[in-house]
């Protein structure tokens, strides 16, 4: 019964993303400066001011893009970048070879890194236009979850509550949405050696957790995006017009899905 409300929820999110939001959106206030029609944005020199989100998050499951493109938004504002670093984590690919043997030692690594990366941004300069992530600490939960048996949970819990971290609130979340075979395939065509041992199976489920926490997800405003539609990394429009989105966003939920993409 689980795995069919996770499904339906997850069908519920997938559908929202093709026809629009499920509550009304309150409108995006103009950018202050747009970047110019079709000129890339991240070339040096033409980095761009805007009095949009200051604190940009890009999330969303293995294979989906966000590190790429955080990294393209970080160029476009010359800003500071903070990555998840994945594999600085030594139980990572224990974990790929056997899931219920390092889930714990790799969820605890990825506990404390956050603790350090949050202590990162605090220290950073605040008043840096714009800083780019391609992680959100809440969703460690969500991989803990999926992961851990109940007693490992506990544990994890236990350190958790004791570290009492308390991350900076996102000005804007991009969660990139895809299905679990654009994912594999993704996965398989950048070629790190330990992602190849991902089971589709495996995506699928995480595909579900992050819709099951984004589609009650409210602590900053959201733009979901079908990153199965799109590519922003090498296709300049799909990236110009996903930024012009981005610089838009004040608050509310929106939804990019442009007309007429088709899905690969």
């Amino acid at each position: 019964m689980v795995v069919a409300r996770a499904r339906a929820r997850s069908a519920t999110l997938s559908f929202n993303l093709a026809k629009g939001p499920r509550t009304k959106s309150a409108p995006a206030a103009p950018s202050a400066r747009p970047a110019a029609k079709g000129a890339p944005s991240d070339r040096p020199g033409e980095a761009i001011r805007s009095d949009g989100p200051r604190y940009i998050v890009v999330e969303g499951p293995i294979g989906v893009g966000k590190t790429s493109l955080a990294k393209r938004l970080a160029a476009s504002f010359a800003s500071e970048l903070i990555l998840e670093r994945a594999e600085e984590n030594p139980f990572l690919e224990t974990f790929y070879r056997n899931r219920g043997q390092s889930a714990l030692p790799t969820q605890l690594f990825f506990l404390f890194q956050r603790a350090r990366q949050i202590e990162q941004i605090r220290q950073s300069d605040m008043f840096s236009p714009v800083r780019i992530a391609d992680f959100l600490l809440q969703k460690d939960r969500l991989f803990a979850e999926l992961n851990l048996d109940a007693h490992e949970l506990g544990l994890y819990q236990q350190v958790a509550d004791t570290l009492d971290l308390d991350p900076p609130t996102p000005d804007l979340v991009v969660y990139l949405q895809a299905p679990a075979q654009v994912l594999l395939k993704r996965v398989a065509t950048r070629g790190i050696p330990y992602e190849q041992l991902i089971e589709s199976d495996y995506l699928e489920r995480l595909g579900e957790a992050y819709a099951r926490f984004f589609y009650d997800f409210d602590a900053a405003p959201l733009l979901i995006v079908n990153a199965a539609a799109i590519d922003p990394i090498h296709r300049e429009s799909d990236y110009q017009e996903l930024l012009q989105t981005i610089l838009r966003i004040r608050h509310g939920r929106h939804f990019f899905n442009p007309a007429g993409a088709a899905l690969t």
